[in-house]
């Protein structure tokens, strides 16, 4: 008798390898954006899409404070657009990122998620920066 893991047979591989492409192209990760930052030469702009207040108590270094709703045609035309913008909010429990995400995408923007937000980030143990300043 099949356990509660092989009762269902896995995807076929061709199947696994498009959805597993397909989500890297709407996600990326605490570690990556970690490991991208600290170099220091980021190929995107990480926005910090919370509050002001939530960002001066503690954010990614590096990223700058832009919440959804000031997201609009006149304020993205500060980048090229070809730039490719990474969202956070607080956590997994949070639907900033969604929100940012989807509005970023109606002004024609290319956009992709840093799972876990906030709280992955410290989960992850990494240093956080303080203020409203922005990178």
């Amino acid at each position: 008798m099949p356990s509660l893991v092989t009762e269902i047979p896995a995807a076929d591989l061709a199947l696994v390898e498009a959805h597993y492409a397909a989500r890297l192209a709407f996600e990326t990760d605490c570690w990556d954006v970690h490991e991208v930052m600290s170099r220091g030469e980021p190929d995107f702009v990480l926005l910090d899409v919370r509050g002001p207040k939530l960002f001066e108590r503690a954010h990614v270094p590096g990223a700058i404070n832009l919440p959804h709703g000031k997201m609009t045609e006149r304020r993205m035309a500060e980048w090229p657009e070809e730039t490719l913008f990474v969202v956070y909010c607080a956590g997994p429990h949070c639907n900033g990122t969604d929100r940012a995400a989807l509005r970023l995408a109606r002004l024609g923007r290319k956009v992709k998620v840093m799972i876990g937000g906030m709280t992955g980030w410290a989960d992850e143990g990494f240093a956080v920066a303080h203020g409203l300043q922005n990178a």
